[in-house]
């Protein structure tokens, strides 16, 4: 066989090789999709009857709620809507877990400790690291509403 067939030969054998993968995942991605699936998909409005409301930690001024939506707060993954009167101050703190969140409501102002202020307005999403301290708040005369994920159990340190 001369230099160029070989080389196609090759050619042909890492091409298919590197599609075998591929298709042995679709084959069990169409599987799990076919598997019956036990968890339901839920909704909830903000102002929803079944939202159990909490204080926020003792070191946050009074008017600051919490409302799990989903999950357990002491485990990794839950999500839960925080929010706060109008022109309401977040005292310095830090979480140990990550937070994804999303304005729903009002506008809010956050300062995580050595960056700039983010000024958010509704729809907005911010990325707030671990155990990065941080300052906010609820800039609007209407209250604040945000959703946030959490990554890990949620818990809120005082401080730096």
């Amino acid at each position: 066989m001369n230099t160029t067939l070989k080389n196609i030969a090759l050619s042909s054998l890492l091409t298919v090789s590197a599609l075998l993968p591929v298709a042995g995942q679709a084959e069990h991605h169409g599987a799990a999709a076919t598997e019956t699936v036990t968890a339901t998909a839920f909704t909830y409005a903000m102002n929803d009857e079944r939202i159990t409301w909490h204080d926020c930690p003792a070191f946050f001024a009074k008017g600051c709620k919490l409302g799990v939506l989903q999950g357990d707060p002491a485990k990794p993954n839950s999500d839960v809507v925080f929010k706060t009167p109008g022109n309401y101050d977040l005292p310095e703190h830090w979480h140990t877990s990550a937070e994804r969140m999303v304005l729903i409501s009002g506008e809010m102002d956050l300062t995580y400790k050595g960056q700039e202020t983010i000024q958010m307005t509704p729809g907005m999403y911010i990325y707030g690291p671990p155990k990065v301290s941080h300052t906010g708040r609820c800039v609007s005369a209407e209250p604040c509403e945000l959703f946030i994920a959490f990554e890990g159990p949620i818990d809120a340190h005082e401080g730096h």
